[in-house]
């Protein structure tokens, strides 16, 4: 944090960054092959809860008072942790079905594909490691 703040406005941040809920994951990849490129995205709610317009469980979010939403966010919403741990897990599932996909379109054997997911695999077992742990590679809590 900027050394130049108060006090009292790095308690507001913190008050805010402990009360943040977050209700959905995305992630997309597109992997670039010499024959073409093979794109996949995703979305995740959490806990089926969605507060976008439209969205699935938008107008059961939308029928609630003010006080209820509120509620009913923070209840199902994940924390700063959970997201990121929720975005490598989704990560990490795109990265391996863009891989398939290009399997399918003849791009890529499926042993380039079953070597590249063991690495994926690897490479994200170790960040989720890390991110349970707290850790945001440099030793230091990033919760």
């Amino acid at each position: 944090m900027d050394s130049k703040m108060t006090s009292e406005q790095l308690a507001e941040i913190k008050v805010i960054k402990d009360g943040l809920r977050i209700s959905k994951v995305v992630c997309t990849r597109a992997l670039k092959t010499n024959i073409g490129d093979f794109f996949v995205g995703m979305s995740a709610a959490w806990d089926t809860m969605q507060e976008d317009a439209g969205g699935m469980g938008a107008s059961l979010i939308d029928a609630m008072g003010d006080g209820e939403q509120n509620a009913a966010i923070i209840q199902s919403g994940m924390t700063v942790k959970q997201a990121k741990i929720a975005g490598l897990i989704l990560g990490m599932n795109v990265d391996l079905q863009a891989g398939l996909h290009a399997v399918g379109g003849g791009a890529i054997s499926e042993a380039d594909h079953e070597q590249a997911a063991r690495a994926i695999k690897r490479k994200y077992g170790s960040l989720l490691a890390a991110t349970v742990a707290g850790k945001n590679g440099k030793g230091g809590d990033d919760t």
